[in-house]
């Protein structure tokens, strides 16, 4: 029913079934809060203020938007019309029945209306303000120039035969102090006039006519007047001319509501069957309904007269202004394909149809004949060389090719394609000869009758559609592989490597400025000289392009089958397309200065949708989050692009183009903030942008309170396991220590009960030996028994030492050493001993071989000196278990010495220590008559290197042991 636009940019669209929101994308309903509703559905007008605010009348009463919020100011009746004073002021009109109604305007929180006696019309209709502030209202019978204490009646009677039915719908005051009225009635009558100084004009001129009820009228900024009627849709005035559209044209529905100019300059058009966009479009099109008679344009040529002259395959038409003519039998046959179109030094021009080629001058066409022969072939390429000389590509019987020249309308030369290569298009070379676009694609210069031919990298179907020469012998062609060039012997290619949005070109002209304007299937691309010259320099330059597309009012799709350009003096470029012959003007391409307003929309968090404000909170543990945004071109909505970085995520901006979402991820908790840049189509870019600052709240454990605990707890864990660690080294020490001091002590005691002992007598010895005597042979008994007991201390000493070293310099052969150290008792002492090895050898632990190599050489040595016995058994066993007995059948050990030891001798001590130490079990057994038995026996699990119990090495076995007994274990010194 009718459009406005806030000043944040958004439209808003006032329907039969509520109110929508539109920013060019998406069409949104109006959301309400709470209890908040309209007092109807049906929305027939809405107006938006200036400070922001949309007021909206529906059918039964007036609401007022405002920050989010709606305010019923009116509650009954239809709102019909709505308007903002200059002072602010809100006037609208209100019906409660068919025939009544009022003028009322807003008065703080509520309104106040005003009736016939206060000069309104008895039943307001429309009202609008002109530029002086002054109030008109139209009613059925009159339009009055209305203020509250003084008024002016125009009255419509005479206007019309029927002044029952009479009725003013639209009012549209002019910059001029004159009112158009809109009326629509049922009589005979003029519908359309302009109220000049209080005097009635009326207004009809083809092909508006004065039997269409008017529906909508409006001025737009240029002067233009629309007008929207019930049943022939809209027409336009502009500098007293009238254009019409209808649904025939595209228009949605012939039945207009209203107009709308938007801040951009862009025309809604309300019908009862959608909405309408109007928009100046940088492209013009001229279509068989749209003033051509033609059903396909092969030629263009703009002539410097201005004529633009269109060849298709059934006629010859003109356009010159505002006036085209259209040349058909007579002169062109009916069904004639024109396939040439050239203007020469003289203003002639030169048509070629069918098999023929013709001069057209004054109406008159004169044939160029080929000596007596009026069809000389198919003219597909024509040019004008310096020397005046008219040249053209035919094609003959059997799709053989020649090259003809022509002077005084006769063909006065042949080439054959087997002397010069078959062209396509001609043009003619300043340095003299011409250039020639051949069949298979390349390029060739001709002079003197030679062609020299310029070979392109391209595909085995490729067509070259135009060749041009510059005045500085610059050669360019239209290829369907890309833009060719050939400029001081250099050649090149312009292609989608080079920034083309597509590899043909069609055709191409230069405009006013330099610029290059290409023709191809993605619409006109512009390429400014500057960036030419660039690529000139540099062949894999990427160059800047500007592209005009089907947005900007450009067929899309290919070219017809005679690609086909001119220029005409006024500056502007024609381009034939098809069906459709197209224009542009460079000199005038109105730019959208325009930057549009941005919005953040929305914020979807785990589909959950959230409207912006600032300090949003999202809900902790968020892992999917999407921020609607929007920027508000109406003009060509299609072509705004956007960037947008998130302050906190992003190290950049992001460039999403069209898209008009952001999504993010498994975003950490914390504040972020969102901000979104945009551009119209014009690349005018918004840079203020919107932002958005929110929050995602953290989870529990990702709180700082959180953070700082486990920074507190991980600190304590570091001191605690410092802590250990120094205790750890400090056992491993003292364990160290104690190793030392317990082998000390060994030692000792080896050195305490054997060799100082042996040390000790021979000292009493020799000193016997110094006592003064006479007695030779007491001296050398004397000296006999020293050299006796040296030599015990010397065995002794060695007994000590090989008790230390021996078992380091052994692998795992326990069984080798004890058989020396029972050799070594036997030096000592004349009993018998017998060795036996039961089991198969094992490898061993060896630290723990070592402490059952002491044990059991000090069981051996004890036998060997104090047993006295004649006999001695020692037995090793390699079973589940490790076990070492020792036997003799001495004089056995007292019970008490054998369980505490004697004391001042660490020997038995020493080997319960031991045993103790490797969690073996060790037993003495002693009688008088029996001797005595010492038993070691220690687990397999524990010595024996390839046990397993549980798949624990033997390393963490000793390990774990030594821990138990509160020892350490330094892996290097074992």
């Amino acid at each position: 029913m009718s459009v406005a636009q806030t000043v944040d940019g958004y439209l808003w669209i006032a329907t039969k079934n509520g109110l929508l929101r539109f920013d060019g994308v998406r069409f949104v309903p109006l959301t309400l809060q709470g209890d908040e509703r309209l007092p109807s559905s049906i929305v027939w007008r809405v107006l938006a203020s200036r400070d922001g605010s949309l007021w909206i009348g529906t059918s039964a009463g007036l609401s007022h938007w405002v920050n989010g919020h709606l305010i019923n100011v009116v509650p009954s009746g239809r709102t019909s019309h709505i308007v903002e004073g200059r002072n602010g002021t809100i006037w609208f009109t209100t019906q409660t029945g068919a025939i009544t109604g009022r003028l009322c305007q807003i008065a703080g929180a509520g309104f106040r209306c005003y009736q016939q006696t206060d000069g309104t019309p008895a039943n307001p209709t429309t009202v609008a303000e002109d530029l002086k502030g002054n109030l008109w209202v139209g009613g059925r019978s009159e339009v009055v120039r209305w203020q509250p204490h003084s008024h002016d009646v125009y009255t419509t009677e005479g206007l019309s035969s029927n002044q029952d039915q009479i009725g003013v719908t639209s009012l549209a005051p002019s910059s001029d102090g004159s009112v158009w009225v809109g009326m629509a009635f049922s009589g005979a009558g003029i519908r359309l006039q302009q109220l000049m100084q209080g005097l009635w004009k009326p207004f009809a001129s083809p092909p508006f006519t004065n039997t269409l009820q008017i529906s909508a009228l409006l001025l737009d900024r240029q002067g233009t007047l629309w007008i929207g009627v019930y049943s022939q849709g809209i027409y336009r005035v502009r500098d007293g001319k009238v254009e019409h559209f209808g649904s025939s044209d595209g228009l949605s529905a012939d039945l207009v509501h209203n107009f709308y100019e938007d801040q951009e300059g862009n025309l809604w058009v309300a019908t009862t069957a959608g909405l309408d966009l109007f928009r100046d479009v940088r492209v013009a099109s001229f279509a068989p309904n749209q003033g051509l008679d033609i059903g396909e344009v092969d030629g263009v040529l703009a002539a410097r007269d201005g004529t633009v002259w269109i060849g298709s395959d059934s006629a010859l038409e003109a356009l010159h202004g505002d006036d085209h003519t259209v040349i058909r039998s007579g002169k062109i046959r009916p069904g004639a394909q024109v396939t040439t179109l050239f203007e020469d030094h003289l203003a002639r021009i030169w048509v070629g149809v069918d098999q023929t080629l013709s001069i057209y001058e004054n109406g008159v066409f004169k044939q160029i004949r080929k000596g007596q022969d009026a069809q000389i072939g198919w003219v597909v390429g024509i040019t004008e060389d310096i020397d005046n000389d008219i040249w053209a590509e035919v094609i003959l019987k059997q799709d053989s090719r020649q090259l003809l020249r022509i002077r005084d309308f006769q063909v006065v030369e042949e080439f054959p394609t087997s002397q010069i290569p078959a062209a396509r298009r001609l043009a003619p070379d300043p340095g003299g000869g011409l250039w020639l676009g051949l069949i298979n694609g390349d390029l060739a210069r001709m002079r003197q009758g030679r062609a020299q031919t310029y070979h392109f990298e391209h595909g085995p179907n490729s067509i070259l559609y135009q060749v041009a020469v510059g005045p500085d012998g610059t050669v360019l062609g239209a290829s369907t592989y890309g833009l060719v060039g050939i400029k001081n012997e250099k050649q090149q290619v312009l292609t989608t490597r080079n920034g083309l949005p597509c590899d043909i070109v069609n055709a191409f002209l230069s405009d006013a400025k330099g610029n290059l304007w290409l023709d191809s299937p993605c619409g006109l691309v512009e390429i400014a000289d500057t960036e030419m010259q660039k690529w000139w320099r540099q062949p894999d330059a990427v160059i800047a392009v500007r592209t005009f597309d089907v947005l900007d009012g450009v067929k899309p799709g290919p070219a017809g089958p005679f690609p086909a350009a001119g220029k005409s003096p006024d500056g502007r470029l024609w381009f034939g397309r098809g069906d459709v012959l197209q224009v542009i003007d460079p000199a005038h391409l109105e730019t959208n200065a325009t930057p549009p307003p941005v919005h953040v929309e929305e914020v979807v968090a785990d589909r959950k949708s959230y409207a912006p404000r600032e300090g949003l909170l999202i809900p902790p543990l968020t892992r999917d989050l999407q921020i609607n945004y929007t920027a508000l071109s109406l003009t060509v909505p299609q072509k705004v692009l956007f960037r947008y970085q998130l302050e906190g995520r992003d190290t950049g901006w992001q460039d999403p183009g069209t898209r008009r979402q952001a999504f993010y991820t498994d975003l950490r908790p914390g504040k972020y903030r969102f901000h979104v840049i945009a551009c119209n189509n014009d690349g005018v870019w918004n840079e203020e942008g919107a932002s958005l600052n929110f929050v995602i709240a953290p989870a529990w454990y990702q709180t700082t309170w959180f953070r700082v605990l486990c920074i507190g707890i991980a600190l304590l864990a570091v001191w605690v396991a410092f802590r250990l660690r120094v205790r750890q080294i400090a056992r491993r020490l003292n364990a160290r220590f104690d190793e030392r001091l317990a082998e000390r002590t060994r030692l000792a005691r080896d050195l305490h009960d054997t060799f100082l002992q042996t040390i000790q007598g021979s000292k009493l010895v020799a000193d016997d030996a110094l006592d003064p005597a006479t007695d030779p042979d007491r001296m050398r008994r004397a000296v006999e028994q020293l050299s006796v007991w040296l030599g015990r201390a010397t065995e002794e000493g060695r007994a000590a030492l090989n008790s230390l070293r021996m078992s380091t310099l052994e692998r795992n052969d326990l069984a080798a050493a004890f058989r020396r150290a029972i050799e070594e008792c036997r030096l000592q002492n004349s009993m018998e001993a017998s060795f036996s090895v039961v089991g198969e050898p094992q490898e061993m632990h060896p630290i723990v071989r070592d402490e059952v190599y002491r044990v059991g050489y000090e069981a051996i040595r004890n036998a060997c000196v104090h047993s006295h016995a004649g006999q001695l058994w020692v037995e090793l066993t390699y079973s589940t278990d490790l076990t070492l007995r020792v036997r003799d059948n001495g004089v056995g050990i007292d019970p008490q010495l054998a369980e505490r030891g004697r004391e001042g001798h660490f020997g038995l001590q020493g080997m319960r220590e031991r045993a103790a130490r490797i969690a073996a079990h060790f037993k003495i057994e002693s009688s008088a008559p029996a001797g005595t038995r010492v038993e070691l026996i220690v687990p397999g699990g524990i010595i024996y290197s390839n046990a397993a119990s549980g798949h624990q090495s033997l390393g963490e076995k000793v390990r774990a042991l030594f821990r138990k007994l509160g020892l350490t274990h330094d892996p290097d010194e074992s």
